[in-house]
């Protein structure tokens, strides 16, 4: 697999504080104190996410390069692409067959993903323009930035600035909080696990190659897959 890591532009970040990304970190794992209450509520739902855009605004806002920064250079889009499709492919079979078949077979009732706010959109608004949408900004906000910044962090915190070093908190800290989101939790209930072994594909996809197009690419992909499926599935 020819992923080749490329280094980030140097100088690219002035005056962001190197903790940023810890505030959609802590509200999203803050919303399961709350009580239950206010967890029901959309846009308690929602906040770490909206968190997590705000932030990332604040960070580009002060920051030059930014497509080199989030691994949307131009140049990496052709093996993004062909690398994006063969892992969506992979991860949409693993994970069909693990809702289709898996889940079924512990008890799990998955009829409930006929009700979530995917599930009711016409097939045609859904794939593949509000799922390849989903995709974009969710990859931007969880792998490009968040897990990005975090890198930053810990690279910092180990004396090390070099791409090829390995992350193991920035990417283990971005899978969880991205698992964990409380909007995903509350609508796709116990099958947000699927999201643990995603987050830690894409994240060390994302490390490795420095290209956010794969992950986006693979994003979209793998859904369309599940998607399409669940939906002849379940009806």
């Amino acid at each position: 697999m020819a992923f080749g890591p490329d280094r980030l532009a140097p100088g690219h970040i002035s005056n962001v504080p190197p903790a940023l990304p810890l505030i959609p970190i802590g509200a999203t794992f803050g919303y399961y104190w709350l009580p239950s209450s206010l967890q029901e509520e959309l846009l308690i739902q929602f906040t770490p996410q909206l968190l997590a855009y705000l932030a990332m605004g604040f960070w580009a806002s002060r920051t030059s390069q930014i497509p080199a920064q989030l691994g949307l250079g131009k140049a990496k889009f052709g093996n993004g692409l062909k690398w994006g499709l063969i892992i969506g492919s992979l991860l949409g079979c693993l994970n069909t067959f693990v809702i289709l078949s898996v889940y079924p077979s512990l008890g799990y009732d998955i009829t409930f993903l006929k009700q979530t706010p995917h599930g009711r959109l016409p097939i045609l608004l859904m794939v593949p323009w509000f799922i390849c949408g989903i995709a974009l900004f969710v990859e931007v906000n969880f792998r490009g930035f968040l897990l990005g910044r975090l890198a930053d962090l810990e690279s910092t915190w180990r004396g090390t600035h070099s791409s090829r070093r390995f992350f193991p908190l920035a990417l283990i800290t971005s899978t969880l909080t991205f698992a964990f989101d409380p909007f995903m939790e509350n609508t796709f209930r116990y099958l947000h696990w699927i999201a643990l072994w995603d987050g830690l594909v894409w994240g060390a996809v994302w490390l490795r190659t420095q290209n956010l197009w794969i992950t986006i690419v693979a994003h979209a992909v793998e859904v369309i897959v599940m998607y399409s499926a669940v939906k002849v599935a379940i009806g």
